[in-house]
């Protein structure tokens, strides 16, 4: 039984379907089936049910789940403790928005460059929606990214700071700007600009919800650094993240709405997979961001 295979047995248990987990772990669904097929062989018994749409794991399976997880984690412990007395050095794969690049990333960097010169670090930005999918998917190791009301169960999350959540509108005179400076903000009225997906979707559609409030969307948009490109050019209304706001080349050319019941702020932090916490490097970026 190679190490391989339960790592190969723990990315189909956890997504439950051949092709994102061969996808994950960079093989072929053909070559996950035929591991897997093996494992159950040296088990003894079935680990999955599958048929043509589904793929479910057995009550075996699920026991098998626990056997897997603290091996693979044994494992990396005894390699971690070989290397005690060595440089910790290795490459280490981030993605984060811009924003998050300017505000969150470099102090972490920073600390994390003076104590483990030897690791190799390699940084992708991008919308921060897709950055807890970036890491289940294992396209990266780590990302930054604002905690969901569930975090899921494989992830890890170690806060680095907060930001408030702001809405902006345009400084220019235009219609949007003369509803904002209304006595009562007609927000069933005013065009809204907004995230295509992430948790700021989500915090805004729950105040709109709680407040019975369904105004017109005019753009929907990817990233939160257009947000504010879009509402400079006063073209609606749009809910931030206020370090984006900071950080924004735009910032001169947007105003805070004055807002007393605004979503909860985020809490920003780094997110990584469970298991692979006792990786060398992995568990050097996660007690330095400890510290921050």
């Amino acid at each position: 039984m190679q190490h391989k295979q339960l790592e190969y047995f723990l990315a189909l248990a956890e997504t439950l379907h051949f092709g994102r987990a061969s996808s994950r772990c960079y093989i072929s669904a053909p070559t996950l089936s035929r591991n897997i097929k093996q494992l159950e062989e040296q088990v003894g018994c079935e680990l999955f049910i599958r048929d043509n749409r589904h793929v479910q794991l057995t009550a075996a399976g699920e026991a098998f789940c626990n056997y897997a997880k603290s091996t693979i984690l044994n494992w990396h412990q005894f390699k971690a403790s070989l290397n005690d007395a060595q440089e910790v050095r290795g490459e280490l794969s981030i993605y984060c928005s811009v924003s998050a690049a300017y505000s969150f990333l470099n102090p972490l960097l920073s600390s994390l460059r003076a104590r483990y010169a030897q690791i190799e670090m390699k940084l992708h930005t991008g919308d921060p929606a897709y950055a807890l999918e970036r890491v289940l998917d294992h396209h990266e190791d780590v990302a930054i990214a604002a905690k969901p009301a569930k975090l899921p169960q494989q992830l890890a999350f170690r806060r680095l700071g907060w930001s408030e959540l702001v809405f902006i509108a345009p400084t220019i005179t235009c219609e949007v700007n003369s509803l904002v400076s209304s006595a009562q903000i007609p927000w069933q009225q005013l065009p809204f600009i907004v995230p295509e997906q992430g948790e700021n979707r989500t915090r805004l559609t729950n105040w709109w919800r709680a407040r019975h409030i369904q105004p017109p969307i005019y753009a929907q948009v990817s990233g939160h650094e257009a947000l504010v490109s879009m509402v400079s050019l006063g073209l609606g209304v749009a809910l931030i993240p206020q370090v984006v706001l900071e950080n924004s080349p735009f910032n001169d050319k947007v105003q805070i709405v004055q807002v007393d019941d605004a979503p909860p702020p985020f809490e920003i932090g780094l997110v990584a997979l469970q298991r692979r916490l006792s990786e060398p490097v992995l568990e050097a970026v996660w007690q330095v961001a400890a510290q921050i």
